[in-house]
């Protein structure tokens, strides 16, 4: 999650490498520069996509909204689950993020909450992560 390799009882899966966090930080880039969601660029029925890290997605996403002469100023994102704690692989995160994205790490937030034991979420049967992002024109 987030670049970082987390040890949990349970994965995550999907098509590409599952990353929640980068995948809701690729689409509310994109959403922010009005372009269409990472489903139109990486489908998951493209086998070139299959297990590729996102964050080589996520340097793709950088290049398009940089051609479309885009400058990132922050990002904020929310992880929502019980477990696995994200707080001790934040760090890296961050750093995983700000350089696929060219900035500077203190302009990326990162936090997580639980939904206290609540419906699917709080039973563990998934992740939920919440991106927002400001940009401008250069």
């Amino acid at each position: 999650m987030g670049g970082v390799e987390i040890q949990s009882p349970k994965g995550l899966d999907g098509h590409s490498d599952a990353d929640v966090l980068l995948h809701a930080l690729m689409d509310a880039l994109l959403g922010a520069a009005g372009l269409n969601d990472i489903g139109y660029f990486f489908p998951n029925t493209d086998i070139k996509y299959k297990n590729i890290s996102s964050l080589l997605l996520l340097e793709y996403v950088y290049k398009k909204l940089k051609k479309k002469n885009y400058k990132i100023n922050n990002i904020d994102i929310t992880v929502i689950t019980e477990y696995p704690k994200i707080y001790p692989f934040s760090d890296d995160m961050k750093s995983n993020i700000s350089k696929a994205l060219n900035i500077s790490k203190q302009r990326v937030g990162i936090k997580a909450t639980t939904n206290e034991k609540i419906g699917f979420l709080g039973h563990g049967n998934g992740i939920a992560v919440m991106a927002t992002t400001s940009i401008s024109e250069k």
